[in-house]
C-alpha cells in the first residue's frame, strides 16, 4: 500500500495531511503526488511532497536482524 503525504501552509499554520491507494495503485499515487507538486509550482503553499510505501505481504518484523557471533564484517577501505 502507498500513502502521500504533504504539508498545506495556511495563515502561517501548518497542517500534514496524507491520502492512502492500494498496493496495486502505484501508478495514480505517482500521478497524485505530481498534480500536488504542479499546484505547488503554481504557489500553492504545499510542501514536503513525500510518498511512503508498505509491504502488506512481509513475513516478519520490519527493522533490523541482529547478527550472530560468526558474521565477519569488514571495512572496505580502512
Amino acid at each position: 500500500m502507498f500513502t502521500i503525504y504533504w504539508t498545506i501552509v495556511f495563515d502561517g499554520q501548518r497542517m500534514a495531511c496524507s491520502k492512502e491507494f492500494g498496493h496495486d495503485e502505484m501508478t495514480k499515487a505517482l500521478h497524485f503526488a505530481e498534480a500536488l507538486r504542479a499546484k505547488q509550482r503554481n504557489g500553492l503553499a504545499i510542501c514536503h511532497i513525500t510518498m511512503s510505501s508498505e509491504n502488506p505481504d512481509s513475513v516478519g518484523l520490519a527493522g533490523v536482524a541482529e547478527t550472530d557471533s560468526s558474521y565477519a564484517w569488514k571495512k572496505r577501505r580502512q
